[in-house]
């Protein structure tokens, strides 16, 4: 691929649970459109890589992205065959555990030959990188027992899906990596930028930065009816981005989609989790997009420009994943006349039963349905005046150090259908081990990203 020739980089998915079916349209869009193109999916986020710790504890074969075959089914033949290599952290807590069952589904789909690069190094666990960190300052004050670590990630960079990419990679896997790296990787092989040329790397991770969230950009967490409306939202079509060696940026979608892409949805994205719009910290640069300029070009063409680079920190954010205890939820609904005065009823039985019962677990009660994102823990809504609905939903969550613990308090949950009050129905419980995490800085010197390519012979 000539440097200096525009690259396509689209998105297929924007978290883990996107829709499945989301990358066919924008694979098509970029083998229709030709030259260069790359295909990222990003499904992780610092709540699925801990869920994907976990489920590595019960099973040692898992703990990769669930749905990453369901993702690569439909399209990885296609995008072999066109030259489009795919990058996803759907890796998650087991990266060499998902490229194995890539290789699989390429023997299933009959595939003469495929290459998979394997990120590794983003887990630290039982490492000296481990010793003497200090905790993020959205987590001052916590403290580090390596002891009780049950997965310690690092936020890793570009450079080593680059690295995979030049060494002919067509699936490239990592675990935890920053987000807009997934879209970053494919710029630096393909364009050849230098690792310390801060203005184009800002501009690479802001387009990343851009694309990260799948349909976001194209309207999808965009719209509220009235106010900010979106066509076609049940067949949204997921963002592509046009870059330039220089570092131009353009969003589009695929022809044909639903969605919209304006100045209004890229403005949203742009902004979407900075701390500080000055000073965006990645591993590959500190982004500053507070020059942006944002221009509509066309129908569903956005320009973006003026992102400038500073030098990348000196630490790296690490995801400690640590024990949480147990969780116990129990749910019971309440309808028809009354419906409210007898589910607070309920939970005022639930909260003398866990005392009596000697349970001091920390204990949250809700009415769903009565403005429950706003209820304090003692499940008192406020702001509700005399509101009387005519059906509502009363949830207990209970955290606990036991299961047991767990479990016979969500049971109380159950025992409401005889002992009252009138007309519960529709219990659901279930109980689940917690993973916490914190996130603590690790000194870049410490790490040492490799990357394994891994071959399906013809």
């Amino acid at each position: 691929m000539a440097p200096d020739t525009l690259l396509r980089i689209g998105c297929g998915s924007g978290f883990s649970g996107d829709r499945i079916d989301a990358p066919g349209p924008v694979v098509d869009a970029l083998i229709a459109a030709g030259g260069p193109a790359a295909l990222m999916l990003e499904v992780l986020g610092e709540r699925t890589l801990a869920l994907a710790q976990r489920e590595r504890l019960h099973r040692p074969e898992a703990g990769y992205e669930p749905a990453l075959i369901d993702l690569l089914r439909p399209i990885l033949a296609r995008c072999v065959a066109h030259g489009i290599p795919i990058v996803t952290n759907g890796g998650a807590a087991n990266p060499r555990g998902a490229a194995q069952a890539v290789l699989a589904l390429g023997r299933e789909l009959g595939l003469p030959a495929l290459r998979i690069g394997v990120v590794e190094g983003d887990d630290i666990r039982g490492t000296d990188a481990l010793d003497d960190l200090d905790p993020w300052e959205g987590d001052a004050g916590a403290v580090l027992e390596p002891a009780r670590v049950i997965a310690a990630n690092v936020y890793l960079g570009a450079a080593p899906i680059a690295e995979a990419l030049r060494g002919g990679a067509q699936v490239v896997i990592t675990g935890r990596c920053s987000d807009p790296a997934l879209a970053l990787g494919p710029m630096l092989a393909h364009f050849g930028w230098s690792e310390d040329d801060w203005d184009r790397l800002a501009a690479g991770t802001m387009a990343g930065h851009l694309l990260e969230c799948g349909s976001q950009i194209t309207g999808g967490y965009f719209a509220d009816p009235g106010v900010k409306d979106v066509p076609g939202m049940a067949t949204l079509g997921f963002p592509i981005a046009e870059i330039g060696a220089d570092g131009a940026v353009l969003i589009t979608k695929p022809a044909g989609t639903g969605g919209v892409v304006d100045r209004r949805t890229v403005t949203e994205q742009l902004l979407y989790e900075l701390h500080d719009p000055s000073a965006y910290l990645t591993p590959d640069v500190v982004l500053d997009i507070t020059g942006v300029r944002i221009t509509e070009e066309a129908p569903d063409r956005v320009r973006v420009a003026g992102a400038r680079g500073r030098p990348r920190p000196e630490q790296l954010k690490a995801t400690v994943s640590l024990p949480g205890g147990w969780l116990g939820e129990g749910e019971i609904s309440y309808a028809g006349p009354n419906a409210r005065a007898r589910a607070e009823l309920a939970g005022r039985t639930l909260r003398e039963r866990l005392r009596m019962l000697g349970l001091e677990a920390a204990a949250r009660l809700d009415l769903i349905g009565v403005v429950s994102v706003f209820a304090g823990d003692d499940g008192v809504p406020a702001g509700t005046g005399d509101l009387a609905p005519a059906d509502l939903r009363l949830r207990l969550a209970v955290a606990t150090e036991t299961r047991a613990e767990a479990e016979r308090a969500v049971r109380e949950v159950l025992s409401l259908y005889c002992c009252g009050p009138a007309g519960g129905g529709g219990v659901r419980t279930r109980v689940v081990d917690r993973i916490r995490t914190l996130s603590f800085l690790v000194p870049r010197e410490r790490l040492a990203p490799r990357v394994i390519l891994l071959e399906l012979e013809a």
